[in-house]
């Protein structure tokens, strides 16, 4: 007789908590899903994102940047986490554990491999998957080819705003008055 290898999104979440600190994962149709690593470029733009969110998060007083990496915990029918590269939220309480909840805010930095018609699909499905879970700005970063940042908005997902190196981007209605200069982050 066969056995399920059906797990619960708690035992799943148990799971990530024992993955090396250092192997980013997320839960994407009931299984673990191991993120690889980014090259320079991509982990040094992610680093930039985050390090001008914590700017905005002491100016602000509200809310918390967070860098590559942090687990999100939430509860959709296809997915059960995300780790995005750089990230900011409010109103969630910080711990030892996951963040509860989406990001009010996330970067997805594209790495060399995340080009392609398959690529593609897969970054518009995790952008449905952040507006379906609360986020309400999601980045589509190109650091790699074409140095843009598509600014996609939860009210209406379907209509990116591009940003090249000559603009600055933003992040409206999430993070009010935040803006970065695109060619500080791509060039």
């Amino acid at each position: 007789m066969a056995t399920s290898t059906f797990r619960s999104k708690e035992e799943l979440v148990e799971e990530l908590y024992r993955r090396p600190d250092d192997i980013k994962a997320e839960i994407i149709d009931g299984a673990i899903v191991p993120m690889s690593p980014t090259g320079g470029k991509p982990s040094r733009v992610s680093g930039l994102i985050f390090a001008s969110l914590l700017a905005y998060e002491q100016i602000s007083g509200q809310g918390y940047a967070l860098p590559n990496n942090a687990g999100f915990i939430v509860n959709l029918p296809h997915r059960g986490s995300f780790s995005p590269d750089a990230s900011y939220c409010l109103g969630q309480q910080l711990d030892q554990d996951f963040v509860n909840g989406a990001p009010v805010f996330a970067a997805e930095v594209r790495s060399k491999n995340d080009y392609g018609p398959k690529a593609e699909r897969a970054i518009r499905a995790k952008i449905a998957d952040y507006f379906a879970a609360g986020t309400q700005v999601v980045w589509d970063v190109d650091a790699l080819r074409a140095k843009t940042i598509s600014v996609y908005r939860a009210g209406q997902p379907d209509q990116p705003t591009l940003y090249t190196l000559d603009d600055e981007a933003e992040a409206e209605p999430a993070l009010p008055g935040w803006r970065v200069a695109v060619n500080t982050l791509l060039s």
